[in-house]
Formats: C-alpha cells, structure tokens, sequence
C-alpha cells in the first residue's frame, strides 16, 4: 500500500511538474481586475488574511479597479438601465460538460451561426459595465494574454466566453474563487449544484444571471435566436436552470476521462499560478479533480430525467474532432435548429483551420492512470470508453 501511495505521488509530482511549465506570453490577466467594489470587498473580508506579502500590490490594484468599476457601473444604470431592463431574449442554449471536454470548440462553432449570440470575453470580464465601455474595448488590449495560459487557444475580447466569470465579477460567490485563494479549495461548493443554497441566496443568482443574460441582449445590434452559454459549472444546475428557462435546450460534450484528469490538473495549476493571491499549494489537487468530476456526474445523472430529449443532445469529443461537421449536422436535426446550410461553409471553414491544431500532451503514469479508471469507471462505461486502465491515451487536449 505504501509503495503505491508513493507512486502516485511521484506521478502526481510529474505531473504537475509538466503542468507548471511556461505558457506563451508573460502577460497575465487577472480576471478580477472585472469585479465590483462590493462584491470584492466581501471576497477579501471572508478570504483575505490568506494574501502574501508578495501580492498585496494586486490586491491594492484590484481595489482599484474594483471602485472604478462600480462607478461605471453606476454611470450605465443611469444612462442605459432602463434600456436592460426592457431587454428581452428566448431561451438560452447551454453547452454543458467537464472542464477540458471540449466544451470552448464546441461554443465557438455553435456561435458560428449568426442567429445565435454568446457572452464576449469583454462582457464576462468587465460585466458591471459593459454595455458602456465595450465599444471601445478593442483598443484596451493590455493584460489580454494572446493565448489562454493553460493550452493553445487564442483568446479576444471578442470572443465568446463562460459565463460564470460574469457572475464572480458580479459579486456572486462562485467556486471560481479559487483561483483567487487555492490554498482555501474547495471554496464555495454550494454554489455548484446551487441545492444548499437558501432560497433567497438562489434567487440573487438568477437575478444576476437574468440580469447579466439581459445587458448583453441590449448590447445587441440585431436580433438574434437564441443566447449560448458556456460554463461546465452549469452541469452542476440543471435543475435550477429549467427552473428560470422551462424551454432551455443543453448540450452535453463528453471526454474520455483519462485524458481529461491530466488536462485539467494542468488548467487548475496554470490558473491558480496565475490568478492567486498567495503562493499556491498543489498538494491534494488529484483528489480535488476526481471528487469534483465524481459530483459533477452524480448531479447530472440525477438531473438527466427532468430534460426533455428533444431539447438535449450528447456527443463525444473524440467524434467532434474526427468529424466536425457530421457532428455538428446531427446536433442541429437532434435540436430542429434549421439554418445548418447557411452556417455550413463557416463550419467548414472552422474545421479545415482545426486540423493543424495539436493538443497539449502529457505523461499519465500507470498508477494515475488506473485511479481514474477505477473513480470515474461509470462514466467510461455509459459513454463507451475502454475501462482497461491500459489503454488510456496521453493528451491533454483543448477545453
């Protein structure tokens, strides 16, 4: 028994050790310089007697930013408030799933089509006032990283973004917060599946995403079908998120799960390296992934009854990459989307582009390799994937 914990914890080590290596630009962005004054005021009296000396300057920079941010936010009430309360949008489409299934590719060739619209990296980093600032925020490019800094994904303000980055900035808590305070994981678990919560706690949440939902549909020129929303912590809330949208449709992307541990240790610690406010302690990051996947599914499969099959739909990562178009025609006939011949020269056009694409690869040992199967085995087993602890691949892959 002794000998195998020790080799999990030099493959572990390994692991991480891979994980920790530099990722392209020296720029780092904190998301939190989005946040509001209130709700970061809070995060810091609950939290911040974790802050090391040597990133109190980012503390004091966010404070910064934080009151800015409010007195913007403050300014696009008076000028525009009324404008977002009058908002109107249908029934979003959610892409649900793990961390590192797959889930960005699958947003972004989802938002290919022009009568879907989604949260810019812009309106989930700087929500408090967004509808205000964003016409200008293509010449505010400082501190966007060119690539994000756990794979090879190209990052814009443009671009679409999760969701659940608003909320934080917004002042909700959110297990996001962890970046922020890794040594304090695992941080706010309620408000993954939401359940815990009291009721009055659950109905600020879906103001705040209603509301969030309702300035981005203001901010638009046009008119659009339907707003996508990306975020794997929605896999959690199915049940909540029927609750506020009864006519919601969820697509679900799967992964196998020997490739996605590796790739979301590496997404964890690239992250709390570069959004923590102390030195990070990745000791128990291995059991931290597998309980959170293990609960993720265990809500999921829970809530998988109260879906309507002909707004749902599931595929695999693996089918998405081999064909992208074939994958992307039967989403579109499961849901009785329309349009797949005008937005199919796009997705053509996106799949050529991705086949040059090489995901991040990492070595899973043996051990590793064997706890996974044995944790998520169900998983594997409803989704098709060979429970040989043997066969599992060696890459990490996009998100």
């Amino acid at each position: 028994m002794s000998d195998g914990g020790g080799r999990l914890r030099d493959e572990m080590e390994d692991l991480l050790s891979q994980a920790r290596r530099p990722v392209h630009s020296r720029r780092r962005l904190r998301i939190w310089l989005g946040a509001g004054l209130p709700g970061w005021l809070r995060l810091l009296r609950d939290h911040g007697p974790s802050v090391t000396a040597d990133h109190w300057h980012w503390v004091v920079l966010t404070t910064a930013f934080a009151a800015c941010n409010s007195v913007l936010g403050q300014i696009q009430e008076i000028l525009h408030g009324r404008r977002i309360r009058r908002a109107a949008f249908g029934n979003p489409i959610f892409i649900i799933g793990h961390w590192r299934s797959g889930t960005t590719w699958l947003h972004e060739l989802l938002t290919l089509d022009e009568r879907f619209t989604s949260p810019t990296t812009y309106e989930c980093f700087q929500p408090c006032h967004s509808l205000l600032t964003a016409p200008g925020a293509g010449v505010r490019g400082f501190g966007l990283p060119a690539r994000r800094p756990m794979d090879d994904v190209p990052m814009g303000w443009n671009r679409p973004q999760e969701d659940e980055f608003a909320l934080c900035n917004l002042g909700l808590p959110s297990p996001y917060f962890q970046f922020a305070f890794p040594n304090r994981r695992p941080l706010y678990p309620e408000y993954y599946d939401l359940g815990r919560l009291p009721p009055e706690a659950r109905r600020r949440w879906s103001a705040a995403l209603t509301g969030f939902l309702k300035q981005i549909a203001a901010d638009r020129e046009k008119p659009f079908d339907a707003i996508v929303l990306k975020s794997p912590t929605h896999t959690f809330r199915i049940p909540v998120l029927l609750e506020i949208f009864p006519g919601a449709r969820f697509i679900h992307i799967v992964r196998d799960p020997r490739d996605v541990f590796p790739s979301t240790v590496n997404m964890l610690a690239s992250m709390m390296h570069t959004q923590a406010l102390h030195r990070p302690d990745l000791r128990g990051l291995d059991d931290y992934v597998l309980d959170t996947f293990d609960a993720m599914y265990r809500a999921f499969e829970n809530a998988r009854p109260l879906l309507d099959p002909r707004r749902f739909f599931e595929l695999r990562y693996e089918d998405l990459v081999a064909d992208p178009v074939s994958a992307m025609r039967s989403l579109y006939e499961h849901l009785d989307l329309g349009g797949f011949a005008e937005v199919l020269p796009r997705l053509e056009e996106a799949a050529g582009k991705a086949a040059g694409y090489r995901t991040n690869r990492y070595r899973l040992g043996p051990e590793l390799t064997r706890r996974v199967a044995e944790r998520w085995g169900r998983v594997m087993h409803r989704y098709g994937y060979d429970l040989d602890p043997a066969a599992g691949s060696s890459t990490g892959g996009a998100g």
